[in-house]
């Protein structure tokens, strides 16, 4: 689905002045507004918690977590919010929603416990399955990345900056692969040895879509587990900067179309002219 299809998908939320527009830019004010509460915990000394998936937890998450869906539910009160920190809303209340936003309050947990600046917060406008709507902060530098459906997408480099409009480049004749910091497995190795000649990029959290919508890297795999709240934001900053997030089926990713949280398998591309997918899978020689 092209940004075409997704400027059909959010007509409802646009009229003359483009409500999903206002709607993106209190969402980026919010966004940073979780990110300011997140460095203040990060200056200084934080406990750290295991949650029931071996996942870390910080006051940050939580801080982070309280001030976006606050302030979410006061911007949009008929819109129901769905948080990392607030998982366990029943498949039987969410599968009739046909809005709804995702959140991962801070993204990268573990490289924030790591003190390397790599975690991110990220808020996303689901529609009909689809994010319409992705914003992306990276709380340490003040990058905030943000795509809107038909619209494009946007870089400001720091607050207050005049956002610039981003886009994926052609892909290198070396490919730049953006690779997880803290996750990968001996398939992954292979499939991505397949490509060839190519240069691995380690980073962590959604900041790897962010440097494929921007054009400094060409790729992302991710096999193992992701859930929905780590890549929507960034797939529609990705989408929108001419790129795409498939599964391995060749088959955008989409969101609340099942009981598990759980994302497949993808690949986040940046050029489509390129068949990434054939080229990954491809058997041994």
């Amino acid at each position: 689905m092209g940004p075409g299809d997704q400027t059909a998908c959010s007509k409802e939320l646009r009229g003359p002045m483009s409500a999903l527009e206002r709607i993106a830019h209190e969402s980026r004010l919010l966004a940073r507004r979780a990110g300011a509460a997140i460095l203040e915990i990060y200056a200084g000394s934080f406990a750290v918690e295991t949650k029931s998936d071996n996942s870390p937890l910080t006051a940050a998450d939580m801080a982070s977590h309280k001030l976006i869906v606050a302030g979410l539910r006061e911007l949009t009160p008929d819109i129901p919010v769905l948080s990392e920190e607030s998982k366990g809303i029943a498949w039987d209340v969410r599968r009739g929603w046909e809005r709804y936003w995702l959140v991962d309050p801070l993204d990268g947990t573990r490289e924030f416990v790591k003190r390397n600046g790599e975690f991110t917060v990220n808020i996303a406008l689901i529609e009909h399955h689809v994010p319409v709507l992705g914003v992306v902060l990276i709380p340490v530098t003040g990058e905030l990345y943000y795509g809107i459906a038909g619209e494009g997408a946007f870089l400001e480099s720091a607050p207050g900056a005049l956002p610039q409009p981003i886009a994926t480049r052609a892909a290198a004749p070396i490919p730049v692969v953006a690779g997880s910091r803290s996750h990968g497995n001996e398939r992954q190795v292979a499939m991505l040895d397949n490509l060839g000649d190519h240069t691995l990029v380690p980073v962590g959290s959604s900041i790897k879509f962010c440097m494929v919508a921007r054009g400094d890297a060409d790729l992302y795999l991710r096999l193992g587990a992701t859930s929905e709240w780590d890549t929507a934001a960034a797939q529609c900053v990705l989408e929108q900067a001419g790129g795409a997030v498939l599964d391995l089926d060749g088959e955008p990713l989409r969101y609340n179309t099942k009981e598990s949280l759980l994302n497949p398998e993808f690949l986040a591309l940046g050029d489509g002219s390129i068949d990434w997918l054939a080229q990954l899978q491809a058997s041994p020689r």
